[in-house]
């Protein structure tokens, strides 16, 4: 794929530990995240059913597809993104499975160091924020599972939630913009990939050359306590996400360091 080609090792290269950083600090700004350095979700892409592909492809929704995992900064740009896994696998089985879990497991992926989160003093690590559907880790924060939660539970899943939707709007920005993704693609799981492929790294350059890519009131914003939905919803269904609920066997390490993120999100409400 020529487009991807040219436009992927500069606009969705991984990023350098100096520009983890700078998203750190945008989702702590923006979003209200501190040490945060992106939002991660899986949504499937529908595909004409694979010659002798069996139930491989065959999602919950009742079609066949391929899944596209990414992750996105504080401004909808997507930063790592991994296609192609089978439509029947769930959000932690596609994550467990892709080279970006393999990057982060063996420390490849070049996230900045811990550091205390504002107005503490123990070092913290850097993470990404997922929703049920993916496992506890030091690196990846997850909300509380239940109902009829805690006070502290229920509010720290509302604010990982608020950081969360950013990668929902930037699907929908994608979906929106690129309008083929609306469609099943009648092609082979390889040629579907590249398209994907193509629309990412598209929608990356263009919203990194063109001010006037994403407007305003296109994405969800939050005035007071209230979230004003976003254009985009107006405009196209969301891509199906991967829902069935992952196995939370987090440490006891990983349990730990999400409570102490709840307590600090807790103490410093907004």
């Amino acid at each position: 794929m020529t487009i991807w080609d040219l436009l992927a090792d500069l606009y969705v290269a991984t990023p350098s530990e100096t520009e983890w950083g700078r998203i750190s600090n945008e989702f702590k700004s923006l979003w209200n995240m501190p040490n945060c350095v992106g939002s991660i979700d899986g949504k499937h892409i529908n595909i004409t059913c694979p010659a002798n592909s069996g139930s491989m492809y065959y999602n919950y929704k009742g079609n066949y597809s391929i899944v596209l995992l990414a992750v996105c900064d504080a401004n909808y740009t997507f930063t790592c993104v991994d296609i192609g896994a089978y439509g029947s696998q769930s959000d932690g089985g596609v994550y467990h499975f892709s080279k970006l879990a393999d990057a982060i497991e063996n420390d490849r992926l070049g996230l900045p160091h811990d550091q205390p989160l504002p107005g503490e003093t123990e070092p913290f690590p850097h993470y990404l924020v997922g929703d049920a559907a993916f496992p506890l880790r030091r690196y990846l924060m997850r909300p509380y599972p239940g109902r009829g939660i805690p006070e502290e539970q229920e509010y720290f899943n509302k604010r990982l939630s608020r950081a969360r939707r950013v990668i929902e709007n930037a699907f929908g920005i994608l979906t929106a913009k690129w309008r083929i993704l609306r469609t099943t693609l009648c092609m082979a799981p390889k040629n579907a990939e590249q398209i994907v492929k193509a629309c990412i790294v598209l929608h990356n350059f263009i919203k990194l050359s063109c001010a006037n890519y994403v407007a305003s009131d296109f994405v969800d914003r939050y005035e007071e306590d209230a979230t004003i939905a976003g254009s985009w919803r107006n405009e196209v269904v969301p891509l199906p996400s991967i829902s069935r609920v992952s196995s939370n066997r987090g440490s006891s390490n990983n349990y730990d360091l999400r409570d102490a993120l709840k307590t600090h999100l807790f103490n410093n409400k907004i």
